[in-house]
């Protein structure tokens, strides 16, 4: 994904087994993050930093999704232990993931392996690509990609 990239013509999943295309959000800036796995520490507090800025995304007329692999009733869960607002949505089989270049060879203790590259886009309201964030640092990113958005 490069900046002025149309949004991926992708479907996602939702928490609520309900499929939906992303370019039904098209219409109103939209923020898709991609977080490695739920119920983990890094991204729990992603997801708990995004939902406290909920209302303030909103006022701004933006839509927010985090993206993982793991399956709708594990984000449902996931939702529900920790008072999420935010929406949840699945991409099991990884398409998603591919369409935004965030399936990535990761290391960890001397260790390859693939796995999902901490990532936010920010899309306008016509589904253009105006920002994007890579190798996410959790601490303070809701707020930064907050203030990107105009308003």
């Amino acid at each position: 994904m490069e900046i002025g990239d149309a949004l991926p013509k992708v479907s996602l999943t939702g928490a609520d087994e309900t499929r939906f295309a992303l370019a039904d959000r098209i219409g109103q800036p939209l923020v898709v993050y991609f977080y490695p796995k739920a119920d983990t520490t890094g991204c729990t507090q992603e997801a708990q930093d995004f939902s406290a800025l909920s209302d303030a995304f909103r006022a701004r007329g933006a839509v927010v999704i985090g993206i993982s692999r793991d399956t709708p009733a594990k984000l449902t869960r996931f939702a529900d232990k920790h008072t999420l607002t935010v929406e949840l949505a699945s991409d099991e089989d990884g398409s998603v993931c591919e369409a935004f270049g965030t399936w990535v060879e990761k290391q960890m203790y001397g260790r390859s392996y693939m796995g999902i590259e901490r990532a936010t886009f920010l899309f306008d309201a016509s589904g253009t690509l105006v920002r994007q964030w890579r190798k996410v640092k959790v601490a303070g990113h809701a707020a930064d990609v907050l203030a990107a958005i105009p308003g």
